[in-house]
């Protein structure tokens, strides 16, 4: 007991007796130092009193589905720091393949009676995966706040990048410079981003060839193998549906010897951080990732501190930004 006291109270930088007044209940405390005292129980493994552990604890859980994309450490400083302006402690949850799963995390987040949680690029946006821990949530009452589309009926609300509009950007700028076979590199079948694109694209070009749409899990090598497909098949624009996912477009081509963009253009989405120090530098369109975060936290504390959230969608505009992977259609 006592030295979990000394070491709350260095974690806080409060005295041990502080330390214990929260424990006990005991008056004298200001209400931001009580806080920090149960955040920092929470945050160091140590089981709060029996008669304080009813509380949320001043912690958010943000569930990310990897750190190798750009993307998703971008959106983590974002959110983390907007909930740290609140007083909130954020607890990253990084999914690794074979290690802990989604499910697994909820009920750890659960177990520390977390104020909230925040999931991005979860299981959420696949039809065909489990979804069980999200209704665990929702039974308990749970702030939850989903980035990027999700499946229907989950009744979160949600913080998303326009897809329609990204993939219509983007088909729109190869269309300019005379491609005619344009190919689409997008995640699994029943991943709703990845539907909405296709969808999108239905919609501006009309009917695309089956042969010219390619799946990929989403990685620099699913984006390779993707490609390849699809060069083969005589596409000469690629649009890809995340930034690791056009670098291995680029791979592949450069893999068969032709130049990007001499040969084959490539467009990739997210503008992820370094994607203007590739060669060459990716075009892509770019997500809101501040606007977006910012966004995530003010539904999320508004749920915390009581207040009705509709389960929407709120949907952001995204930008092309147009580097070096992308020029004129090569002469047939």
């Amino acid at each position: 007991m006592t030295r979990r006291l000394a070491v709350v109270a260095k974690k806080v930088g409060v005295s041990e007796a502080t330390v214990s007044r929260v424990l006990n209940g005991k008056p004298g405390v200001s209400e931001s130092t009580r806080q920090a005292v149960l955040s920092a129980l929470d945050v160091l493994g140590y089981e709060r009193p029996s008669q304080l552990r009813g509380e949320r604890a001043r912690l958010v859980g943000l569930v990310l589905p990897e750190l190798q994309n750009p993307i998703f450490p971008a959106f983590a400083e974002v959110i983390g720091g907007a909930l740290a302006q609140l007083g909130l402690t954020p607890v990253l949850c990084t999914q690794t393949r074979g290690g802990v799963s989604e499910a697994d995390y909820v009920t750890l987040l659960l177990q520390q009676q977390v104020s909230g949680v925040v999931f991005a690029g979860g299981l959420y946006a696949q039809a065909d995966a489990p979804h069980d821990h999200y209704r665990q949530l929702a039974e308990r009452n749970i702030p939850v706040v989903l980035v990027n589309a999700a499946i229907g009926n989950l009744g979160f609300p949600g913080v998303s990048c326009d897809d329609a509009v990204a993939v219509e950007q983007a088909w729109r700028h190869l269309s300019s410079l005379g491609h005619e076979r344009i190919g689409l590199v997008l995640g699994p079948a029943d991943h709703v981003p990845s539907a909405r694109k296709l969808a999108a694209v239905r919609a501006v070009a009309g009917e695309v060839p089956d042969e010219h749409v390619a799946r990929a899990m989403f990685s620099i090598e699913g984006g390779h193998a993707a490609a390849s497909r699809l060069i083969d098949r005589g596409v000469t624009g690629l649009i890809c549906a995340s930034d690791p996912l056009a670098l291995g477009a680029v791979r592949a081509a450069r893999r068969r010897g032709l130049d990007v963009p001499a040969r084959i253009s490539v467009v990739g989405y997210d503008d992820s951080a370094l994607m203007n120090c590739t060669e060459p530098p990716l075009t892509t369109v770019r997500q809101p990732i501040e606007a977006m975060g910012r966004a995530v936290v003010e539904l999320l504390n508004a749920q915390i501190n009581g207040g009705q959230v509709a389960a929407e969608e709120l949907l952001f505009e995204p930008e092309l930004v147009v580097r070096g992977s992308t020029a004129q259609a090569p002469r047939t």
